[in-house]
This record gives C-alpha cells, sequence and structure tokens, in this order.
C-alpha cells in the first residue's frame, strides 16, 4: 500500500475510535477525557509508525514489533497516556527485592481504560462486533500484563458485565457505583453472592 493510502486509513481509524471514546466518556460525564483521548497519536513519533504499519483490522504497534521487536509508537503512547495500565507501573517500595509493579490507576483512568477497550473492538471489528468482543481481546492477552490487583479485577468485572449484561447496563453501573467511589465494595459483594473468589 501507498504512503498516501496507509495515512488517510489510519487516520480514519484514529478518528473513527476518539470519537467512540468521545461518545462513551461524554456519556459517563468525562468531557475533558473524551476531548483529550489518543491526542498523541497525532504527533509525530506514533503517526510516522501508524502510517508506515497501517494494517486493516490490527494495531499498526504489532507491525512494528513483527518488523524491529519492539514498537517505538507504543513506547511513546503509553508514556502519555494515563488511561493505560503500563503508564502507571513503577519500582515497589518496602523491603525486599525491588521490581517493577503495577499501581493502582485513579477511578477515572480506570473508567476510560474500559471505555478505550470497548471502544477498540467496536473500531476494529466492525459489523462482526459483540460485546464479548473486548473480554475476549482482554483475556488472551491478560496474563503478561503488569496491572495492580486492585484495577485488574475492577477491569475484569466490568468487562464480564458488558459481556454478560450488555452496554447500557454497564454504564448505567459506572455512573452510579465506580463514580461515586464504591466500586471495591460493590464488586467484592457481587463477587461474593456468585461464589467467585475476591
Amino acid at each position: 500500500m501507498g504512503f498516501l493510502y496507509n495515512a488517510g486509513m489510519h487516520l480514519k481509524t484514529i478518528n473513527h475510535h476518539r470519537k467512540l471514546v468521545r461518545e462513551g466518556c461524554f456519556r459517563l460525564g468525562l468531557y475533558w477525557q473524551g476531548l483529550t483521548h489518543d491526542l498523541s497519536k497525532y504527533t509525530w513519533p506514533e503517526l510516522r509508525i501508524g502510517i508506515r504499519y497501517y494494517r486493516d483490522g490490527q494495531s499498526p504497534h504489532n507491525g512494528e514489533r513483527e518488523a524491529v521487536g519492539y514498537s517505538t509508537a507504543w513506547l511513546h503512547h503509553k508514556g502519555r497516556n494515563r488511561h493505560h495500565a503500563e503508564y502507571w507501573t513503577d519500582y515497589t517500595s518496602g523491603p525486599g527485592k525491588r521490581h517493577i509493579a503495577g499501581m493502582r490507576m485513579p477511578v477515572k483512568y480506570l473508567v476510560e481504560m474500559f471505555v478505550d477497550r470497548l471502544s477498540a473492538s467496536k473500531n476494529y471489528r466492525g459489523s462482526r462486533y459483540t460485546d464479548s468482543d473486548a473480554l475476549a481481546y482482554y483475556e488472551k492477552r491478560k496474563d503478561y500484563m503488569i496491572v495492580h490487583e486492585t484495577t485488574r479485577k475492577q477491569l475484569e468485572f466490568l468487562l464480564h458485565m458488558l459481556a454478560e449484561q450488555g452496554e447500557d447496563a454497564t454504564f448505567t453501573y459506572i455512573r452510579r457505583k465506580i463514580l461515586r467511589n464504591n466500586h471495591m465494595e460493590q464488586i467484592q459483594h457481587i463477587l461474593r453472592k456468585r461464589g467467585r473468589k475476591t
């Protein structure tokens, strides 16, 4: 494919994804996050890689990883966007051997991460999208994600809710419970009722 074709298609993908995230964030009252989501994708370190490795239905980060062994665009992106769990990694503190670990994500970024995953599934799956797609994508990759255990439980809970109850019910839950700060207590109560380990 030529540069102009790739540039046009990559920008179309970015713009559509941002539109979906914006709509989702606006539904939840996260207006600033909806407006500023993924703006770093328009910067040259990310845009040039997106154009060069554009492939329909797949992240260009994967193309760059296949070509050079890592993705410079992803390294740039994750360090500038707080809705990615990878942004919230740091050295552990306290006694014992120090290592890289996930830090607990603030609620508003956890919610944006959920909306991002939902929107990416819609964007890449198109007319084949179902409410279980975001969970299926997560399940394939969760074992190598460095995420704080509380953040992991919260995200998994929301992805399961989306798959089982649909988008409207999940967004209602986010508005009424998560953004009112009693999310973990609600999750533990519901999981206990279902017999899942918390």
